[in-house]
């Protein structure tokens, strides 16, 4: 029954992410970025709802920009459950938007590339990211650089928080956890690190015990004279402390 029902969710959620992608092919160019942002929420909390996952929310999230959002990072489930929360925009590795139907639904959903082997690129993103919290948008990353068990964070590097620095933009740390729905014990379904490949996770995940995704938001900060690397250890001890709340 649980192969039965994990099938039946993928095939939907199939089908959800080819209407996404059609919706940004034809429909987005003739809406405006506000009617675009709301359109990106409201699927990512329907493609929720497909796969089976429940969103609950702590804290509040930014109401407008400009602002800095910086969350841990555990699943590719991170980046939708965000969006359901809060569209932002997101700071991606640049293989995204080369995947099939994925990089076509991220593009769409306003995310920022950044080839991570170079230096001068991290450099562009970091400014391109400063000129959009100019502008006046909710901006997202992960400043641990990758995937992690969920059970501790990794060390937050520096770089991207030098963009809210630049842009005098405030951050807002964001801590996200998965749980048992039934039990509240920490869910390791959604994991994606190490050796895990994409659709094992995806396929470990629909066939697991069902899941609530937390977002707890924290308070604003604002960089007063600390340097990134400062600021980013503060960020860290923060969102650290959002995930041992109860």
């Amino acid at each position: 029954m649980k192969s039965l029902r994990a099938t039946w969710r993928l095939w939907r959620a199939l089908v959800h992410a080819l209407a996404g992608a059609a919706i940004i092919l034809f429909a987005f160019p003739r809406m405006n970025e506000p009617q675009r942002e709301a359109r990106v929420q409201a699927w990512s909390l329907k493609m929720l709802g497909v796969l089976g996952v429940r969103l609950e929310l702590r804290g509040r999230p930014p109401q407008a920009g400009p602002v800095l959002l910086v969350a841990n990072h555990i699943s590719w489930l991170d980046i939708l459950v965000m969006h359901a929360a809060r569209y932002c925009r997101f700071v991606s590795k640049a293989d995204v938007k080369r995947w099939p139907l994925i990089g076509t639904l991220a593009t769409g959903g306003g995310t920022i590339y950044i080839e991570r082997e170079s230096r001068r690129d991290a450099l562009r993103v970091v400014h391109h990211m400063a000129e959009s919290l100019k502008r006046g948008q909710v901006v997202a990353v992960f400043p641990e650089g990758t995937t992690s068990d969920g059970l501790a964070l990794l060390p937050f590097h520096g770089n991207m928080i030098q963009a809210a620095i630049s842009a005098g933009s405030p951050v807002q740390p964001v801590a996200l956890s998965f749980l048992d729905a039934r039990t509240r014990a920490v869910n390791l379904s959604p994991g994606y690190v190490g050796d895990d490949t994409l659709m094992g996770s995806v396929w470990r995940t629909l066939t697991g015990p069902a899941i609530t995704a937390v977002v707890r938001y924290g308070e604003q900060q604002e960089a007063d004279g600390r340097s990134r690397r400062e600021w980013a250890e503060d960020l860290r001890s923060a969102v650290d402390a959002l995930r041992q709340a109860a």
